[in-house]
């Protein structure tokens, strides 16, 4: 099976993300940046390229707040370079609240919706 482009700035994202993630808590002096090139990938495909153009009012709203949590992220990262303590984690833990919900909320609604069809 071939990836398409999309998957592999999600999958690049992802991994950059990640990076920075490990790399801040050792307090390496990039990782702010690392971590920023990575959630602005992973936003980019959360945003610009996913996108649901269904009427379905579940869906539309987890896809809001997919994308809140896609831009939290992106905070994220902003944060960790304005200040140098540990409150982005807390911006971190919503973001991926957000995600982790929409991961799985997302493919169930639309597997109701393709039965309902």
């Amino acid at each position: 099976m071939r990836m398409k482009a999309t998957d592999v700035t999600a999958f690049a994202g992802t991994v950059l993300l990640f990076a920075g993630l490990v790399l801040q808590f050792v307090r390496y002096e990039y990782a702010p940046y690392i971590y920023l090139v990575g959630a602005v990938m992973f936003a980019y495909v959360q945003v610009v390229v996913s996108g649901y153009a269904g009427k379905n009012a579940v869906i539309r709203r987890l896809r809001r707040q997919q994308i809140l949590g896609a831009m939290l992220l992106v905070f994220t990262g902003v944060v960790m370079l304005l200040w140098h303590r540990n409150e982005w984690i807390v911006c971190l833990a919503v973001s991926a609240i957000l995600e982790l919900y929409t991961a799985f909320r997302i493919p169930q609604e639309e597997a109701k919706e393709k039965k309902s069809e």
